[in-house]
């Protein structure tokens, strides 16, 4: 299921988190904002025009503002229950 991070090359937190979800095997896009004007605005436009970084874009285009590994992966297990779910319906 697609998962996109939208990031700076220097934000700790972006790197901390990549690492964490990394380790858990979850894949990620990243997205830099600095270099992506559309980016950009995207994260402001769901950070009440601030670029605050991570955000994360779920497949359902929900999003986490500075999430920890666990509540990407317990988004992710939602999403992947939610499609199971409707795969069988």
């Amino acid at each position: 299921m697609p998962l996109t991070m939208y990031t700076t090359t220097w934000c700790g937190f972006c790197k901390n988190l990549k690492r964490q979800l990394a380790r858990a095997g979850v894949e990620v896009t990243e997205v830099d904002i600095e270099r992506d004007p559309e980016a950009a605005a995207f994260v402001e436009s769901v950070n009440g025009g601030n670029q605050t970084v991570p955000t994360m874009l779920f497949a359902d285009g929900s999003t986490l503002v500075n999430p920890s590994a666990k509540e990407v992966q317990a988004k992710l297990a939602g999403l992947n229950g939610a499609a199971s779910h409707g795969q069988m319906s």
